[in-house]
């Protein structure tokens, strides 16, 4: 046993589990926008979808690129969803779930005894998975086309819902993590309930 995992009890190992199950979701929802949008690692001068995915999971760039002026999370989430942005979406979207889930986390992949995380960022955070699939779903252009394709109905009338199935995960994950942590902690989760079509996105600090 490595000596650091003395410091550890079963909830930190459990919530580390999660974290990295969200982060597995989150570079996989990555790879299938990817393949349905291939025109938005273009618009970032990238020569493959293998470059842009190695750009996004990059582990020294701490969710932030120079293209999004170094911002992180939320503000950059939007970014995807703005009409008028000539960008990588794609990116934009990605880099902005990866810093605000990292944000909820108190900005760490381990934890040990004393780590304390908030159970009330956590459970914005997954609202805020939840808004972004409606806004994935239902986001379009002046001339009504998405902005990023996800979701579709093939030739045989089936539904492909395989984006909407790993943000499902990424937000089953962070509530579990969440109420985890409030039961810990005895303390109560506030569910902000809020009408997807008007919803804004929650803070996660």
């Amino acid at each position: 046993m490595h000596p650091k995992q003395i410091v550890k009890s079963d909830i930190d190992r459990v919530l580390e589990a999660h974290h990295r199950e969200i982060f597995a979701s989150l570079e996989r929802l990555a790879d299938k926008l990817y393949k349905r949008n291939p025109r938005e690692w273009r618009r970032a001068g990238l020569d493959s979808r293998e470059a842009a995915m190695a750009r996004l999971f990059a582990s020294q760039h701490d969710w932030r690129l120079p293209e999004f002026d170094n911002r992180r999370g939320i503000d950059v989430m939007r970014l995807a969803f703005a009409p008028d942005f000539a960008g990588d979406r794609v990116a934009a979207l990605i880099i902005g779930m990866g810093g605000m889930i990292q944000t909820a986390w108190a900005d760490r992949s381990e934890l040990f005894i004393m780590d304390e995380l908030d159970p009330q960022a956590l459970s914005n955070c997954a609202r805020n998975i939840e808004i972004t699939a409606w806004k994935l779903a239902q986001s379009r252009d002046e001339l009504g086309a998405p902005l990023l394709l996800s979701n579709e109905i093939g030739v045989d009338g089936m539904r492909n819902l395989s984006f909407e199935r790993e943000m499902g995960k990424m937000i089953g994950w962070l509530d579990m993590s969440a109420q985890i942590v409030a039961d810990k902690n005895r303390r109560v989760v506030t569910r902000i309930l809020q009408s997807l079509a008007t919803a804004v996105f929650l803070p996660v600090r």
